[in-house]
């Protein structure tokens, strides 16, 4: 089933809060995307059989360590196991991290990325 607008809205929100708690950075770093397939994937095999998954791709700036990285992915597998009834070994992170100069954002190159910019 397709997802409406107001969900898709408050699970934005709910990403985008747990991403800067967890990533040590501002609500206003993130932009969010969620694709909807309506049903028709994505799939991925598991234990032999091909099953509906959910895959959420974050590219970050570098400067996280794999442990923060994993608490991240841990707390969104857990928000949408939550909302979506999948089980949690049926929802993927990935992460992708780049250098700075690879985002551009609010006009500018984004800065390095360091844990003082979190938000209080």
């Amino acid at each position: 089933m397709p997802l409406d607008a107001e969900t898709k809205r408050r699970r934005a929100e709910a990403i985008g809060e747990r991403y800067a708690a967890v990533m040590e950075t501002g609500r206003n770093i993130p932009a969010i995307v969620i694709r909807d397939a309506g049903g028709g994937g994505p799939y991925r095999y598991q234990d032999g059989a091909l099953r509906d998954v959910a895959v959420i791709m974050c590219d970050v700036r570098r400067g996280r360590d794999a442990a923060q990285r994993e608490r991240l992915a841990r707390d969104l597998v857990a928000l949408i196991a939550g909302e979506t009834q999948l089980p949690e070994l049926q929802i993927v992170v990935e992460f992708t991290q780049h250098e700075p100069s690879e985002m551009f954002r609010y006009g500018a190159i984004a800065p390095e990325w360091e844990s003082a910019e979190a938000e209080p």
